[in-house]
């Protein structure tokens, strides 16, 4: 059911503030970041909390804080350091574009974090809807967060089949919510929609629609069509690539090398390898041609990691060299187990390899 009048949905989503607040005042989590919301805190954590957990994300959240507690530390960050407290989360692209931001604030603005909705926005890797959350839940600006669990329980409460993939669909979403925030609980209200989202109106399985303070008027639930909406169009298939993991170790050390300063993982630290699926033999070869002397090759299994439009299909092997360091001719690091596990940020693609380097 789409509303061609812009009218209709606002007099459904006017009735929301009142109940959205009450309920989230009595049933919201306990969650670090809202102890202490301040903008710098409520940055942090809604970078990390996009497509992650939020379970997964508090020990990250705890860690990144005591190592970079503010703006300027964040700034100063040598980069391996910053990576490597984000190791695990992916998206590094996410944490090196909010280094960029904390820079423009403490060139543009001495410091102090912008407070309002306009210059957050301006800010590097900031959209509408970060720039939404920091405006209302730090400094309580009536402005909206629509991210996919509003965007979810919007499309519910409205009956909406718009895709809510298009961008015009979430712009219309915000224009109509920017309407109804209260002024006087703005932070309560955007983190109510978002928190029913997480855990009444589910993206995943059938909605608890008998706890949610919006069923006397959602019309998904009235018409009975809750796990028919939203309307979400299905991204373009990934592409497949085929790589070898090859674990390098003798019995000290372990090889790892730094990947380019762009594109995929850029400039993060990778177990060597080779596109394509090479056999034991061909493994075996690849290591001489480098100037290694494999004293004793083991599979490592199969491995696969996804990321937004690629997947990685990966085979590895385990290879005992004799002198890793003195005779390989690629561009290596050799390092202690230890030394990788505290200095090297290793993506999470790599994660059921790493158990045969440390």
């Amino acid at each position: 059911m789409i509303y061609e009048n812009i009218q209709e949905e606002l007099q459904i989503l006017k009735q929301l503030p009142e109940p959205v607040v009450t309920w989230f005042r009595a049933n919201k989590r306990e969650l670090p970041w809202r102890d202490h919301p301040d903008a710098y805190r409520v940055w942090v954590s809604e970078i990390m909390l996009q497509q992650t957990r939020v379970e997964a994300v508090k020990s990250y959240y705890h860690r990144f804080l005591e190592a970079l507690p503010d703006v300027k530390a964040l700034a100063e960050a040598e980069e391996d350091q910053l990576l490597k407290l984000w190791e695990g989360l992916g998206y590094y692209n996410r944490v090196r574009n909010m280094q960029k931001a904390a820079t423009q604030i403490m060139v543009d603005y001495g410091g102090e974090f912008p407070q309002t909705y306009e210059e957050i926005l301006n800010l590097t890797g900031i959209g509408s809807y970060t720039a939404g959350a920091i405006s209302s839940f730090a400094f309580g600006l009536a402005k909206p967060a629509v991210d996919g669990n509003v965007l979810r329980v919007i499309s519910r409460i409205t009956g909406s089949d718009r895709d809510i993939m298009k961008q015009s669909v979430r712009k219309r979403m915000e224009k109509l919510l920017e309407q109804v925030i209260p002024a006087d609980a703005s932070s309560d209200f955007n983190q109510g929609l978002i928190e029913i989202g997480a855990i009444v109106c589910v993206p995943n399985g059938e909605p608890k629609c008998q706890e949610c303070p919006a069923k006397e008027f959602c019309v998904a639930h009235k018409k009975g069509i809750e796990m028919e909406l939203p309307v979400k169009k299905k991204a373009a298939a990934r592409r497949i690539e085929k790589r070898t993991v090859l674990i390098f170790r003798d019995g000290e050390t372990r090889g790892i090398r730094k990947r380019p300063a762009k594109g995929l993982l850029a400039g993060l630290y990778e177990l060597p390898g080779v596109d394509g699926h090479l056999t034991m033999e061909e493994a075996i070869e690849y290591s001489k041609k480098i100037g290694l002397t494999p004293v004793r090759v083991k599979e490592a299994g199969e491995a696969k990691h996804v990321f937004s439009h690629v997947e990685w299909h990966m085979i590895g092997y385990q290879i005992q060299v004799d002198e890793l360091e003195e005779s390989c001719t690629e561009d290596m690091i050799f390092a202690h187990p230890e030394e990788i596990q505290q200095r090297y940020p290793i993506p999470s693609a790599f994660e059921k390899y790493m158990k045969y380097v440390i």
